[in-house]
């Protein structure tokens, strides 16, 4: 263990904003003439312009003298402060104004089917704001009318739901609730990086990520009160009301655990439009596009449906040329985010390394800390609560001695399920897939300080 008492080393936050409205443009047009590295090549650049100016956020402590933040009263504590509620919803510090969602340029044509990332390197605990949290939509997001809003269950045939119902928001609303913290990724999180180093921060390599309290409905209670033939109906379809009509299988028994809810609440409030409100479907543990926003309908049939969003997209190419299909399960993966890229050490000394770790098939049982690329691991406290499909924060303590470092981080789940590197992940599934990359994540710390993104081979 690093001694705690030892001088601690500074670091300077990841620019957030590593493109200009105006590159995102060129990075478009570049694009569209078919340039395969567009995305890396106007990262490294906006990167190499970035980092003088992060330098020049610090305020550091004088190293001898007196420190005039110490000597001189700032005006917040000799004079009155602003009133109570000058704004009815709370916002952030307009000093963390650069903690934001941001799109990757260049990942989609549209505005509207496209997706934005969390700031995870800025985020502490396992929750993400509201405001923060992921976005993947395929024809935008709507501010929809609770009070017109319906869902609606039926079955596949006469026999399969004994009682099809139209249930408004007040009658879900008003029957029993549960409330569980769980993780939502989508499938292509980290999918740029298949082939090699695309991105330079975390918030770009890992930010399809978010981890919420949510508030609804277990599936099963609604379908109860609708006689569903179990026996028979052994798979839903879930159908969205945007434009997109999103609709996707999920299979019986996840139901019938009673993890599958019927979500009207966010981390205390009801859910920002943005992440499907009203309503919105909640599947632990399965890759984002099966948590169907504005939820509109659910069916209940004998087989899966073989939607255009399984069996055509949402695909896992392999290195034979076939496809995968139905492969929702977001598996084992962990990531660190402080260091992580872009950032900056200033000084040798203590640093906590921590990340996240997060597994679809349960809880996180053991996260494994690496500083020389994997030749030598030390095994990392899991900060509580360790829940299951839910994000777990993790952090070990670590003297930097200056020299190059190679940061990684490799989860274990409680079924035995080991986070890959590289390697061992293209051996079986290739390099021109796009979803479900878990690999190990890697971070060098260079002589300078300076924090890049790299993959060993």
């Amino acid at each position: 263990m690093a001694d705690l008492a030892s001088p601690s080393g500074r670091l300077i936050k990841a620019p957030e904003n590593f493109i200009s409205p105006q590159g995102i443009r060129t990075v478009f047009g570049e694009a569209r003439g078919g340039r395969r590295d567009f995305i890396r090549a106007a990262f490294a650049v906006a990167a190499a312009g970035g980092a003088a100016a992060v330098h020049a956020q610090a305020n550091p402590v004088p190293a001898a003298g007196a420190d005039p933040n110490i000597l001189n009263l700032p005006a917040h504590t000799t004079g009155l402060g602003q009133p109570v509620a000058t704004d009815g919803y709370g916002k952030p510090s307009k000093y963390e104004a650069n903690v934001q969602r941001r799109q990757s340029p260049g990942l989609t044509q549209t505005t509207q089917a496209s997706v934005s990332f969390a700031p995870l390197q800025s985020l502490f605990g396992i929750v993400t704001p509201s405001g923060l949290h992921f976005e993947r939509h395929h024809q935008g997001w709507w501010d929809v009318d609770p009070s017109r809003h319906r869902l609606m269950v039926n079955g596949s045939d006469e026999a399969m739901v004994k009682t099809p119902k139209v249930f408004t928001m007040d009658e879900l609303m008003r029957l029993p609730s549960v409330s569980r913290f769980h993780f939502i990724e989508c499938g292509a999180n980290t999918g740029m990086e298949w082939g090699n180093v695309a991105v330079p921060t975390c918030q770009y390599t890992h930010g399809m990520i978010s981890c919420s309290e949510f508030t609804g409905v277990p599936l099963k209670t609604v379908l109860d009160l609708c006689g569903v033939d179990y026996k028979r109906g052994r798979y839903v379809l879930a159908e969205g009301a945007d434009g997109s009509s999103m609709t996707r299988t999920i299979p019986m028994e996840m139901v019938e655990r009673g993890e599958v809810l019927l979500a009207y609440g966010q981390n205390g409030e009801m859910l920002r439009p943005e992440n499907g409100y009203p309503l919105r479907l909640v599947v632990p543990g399965v890759q984002g596009v099966s948590w169907v926003k504005y939820l509109r309908r659910i069916e209940v049939g004998d087989q899966p449906y073989g939607a255009k969003d399984e069996v055509l997209h949402y695909v896992d190419l392999m290195p034979d040329g076939r496809h995968r299909q139905y492969t929702s399960i977001q598996e084992c993966k962990s990531v660190v985010t402080t260091p992580s890229g872009g950032q900056v050490l200033l000084d040798r000394g203590y640093y906590n390394i921590s990340g996240l770790a997060w597994s679809g098939r349960g809880r996180i049982r053991r996260v494994d800390v690496s500083v020389d690329g994997g030749a030598h691991w030390r095994t990392a406290r899991l900060e509580t609560p360790v829940l299951s499909k839910c994000l777990t924060r993790f952090n070990i303590d670590w003297a930097w001695d200056g020299k190059p470092a190679l940061i990684q981080s490799r989860a274990t789940d409680d079924t035995g399920h080991v986070q890959p590197t590289y390697r061992q992940l293209r051996a079986v599934r290739g390099t021109r897939s796009i979803y479900h990359n878990n690999a190990v994540q890697t971070w060098l710390v260079q002589e300078s300080g300076e924090v890049k993104n790299v993959q060993l081979s």
